[in-house]
């Protein structure tokens, strides 16, 4: 025998609840088969459950184009960052600046290395250390390095930590949607609940299939299990080749 399966996803809780919705608009009270009390909750909730979904997907389809835009700019202020070091350091082995110029930008001054940037901490660390060392340097009267220049590694660290705190916004707000998504999907599986006990209940001394058919026009969802498919399956195919 078929099961009842509620829904487990927020466009089937809204099809069960839009389907429902609908019937309490169709129907005058005594012909409906659930009851006012329920039909009030729905009226209630339904619009608030929808404007709650909505949002969450928009925040998180703003999120997904932005997190795109932020992994470029993080990609080219880590390379400008990542070869302004390298710079650094390929002069030094030239004999082109002193060993002891690595400590203006928090390096020690046998690190021959590009420290690890991997992580956003990583770059807002490192971006900052060699800005304000390259700063410094510049006002003490040393040579500028140049290709790249600190400028332009500036306007990138600058974007960068613009679009990090965009998308750390973002993050925020899709966050508060959710949680408050995830409080409402109870009221609504609870909501759902009850109009489909009360619906099962108006037509509880029909027959199990005509009870079943009715429940389903108020969007009550029922299921196969397997071996039922199974045997559907076979019942199809033999009565296609009896009529073969």
């Amino acid at each position: 025998m078929p099961y009842r399966r509620l829904p487990n996803t927020d466009l089937a809780r809204l099809r069960a609840l839009r389907i429902a919705f609908e019937k309490g608009k169709e129907l005058p009270p005594f012909q409906l088969a659930f009851k006012q009390s329920s039909l009030q909750k729905l009226h209630s909730f339904l619009p608030l459950f929808e404007k709650v979904v909505m949002e969450t997907r928009q925040a998180y389809n703003i999120q997904v184009v932005k997190s795109k835009d932020h992994t470029k700019v993080l990609r080219k202020a880590k390379l400008y960052i990542s070869h302004f070091i390298q710079v650094v350091n390929m002069a030094i082995a030239r004999g082109d600046l002193p060993v002891d110029e690595r400590i203006f930008f928090g390096l020690s001054s046998d690190q021959k290395n590009v420290p690890i940037l991997n992580s956003e901490a990583d770059l807002i660390n490192w971006g900052e250390k060699i800005i304000n060392g390259e700063n410094f340097r510049i006002s003490r009267g040393h040579t500028p390095i140049t290709n790249p220049t600190i400028a332009v590694v500036k306007v990138w660290y600058e974007k960068f930590l613009e679009t990090d705190k965009f998308q750390k916004t973002l993050q925020r707000n899709l966050a508060r949607s959710q949680e408050k998504l995830t409080e409402l999907r109870k009221q609504a599986d609870s909501i759902i609940l009850s109009i489909w006990n009360e619906t099962e209940h108006f037509f509880s001394s029909l027959s199990e299939d005509k009870k079943r058919e009715n429940s389903k026009l108020y969007g009550v969802v029922y299921v196969l299990r397997k071996k039922e498919k199974r045997t559907l399956a076979l019942k199809t195919l033999s009565a296609a080749v009896e009529t073969a």
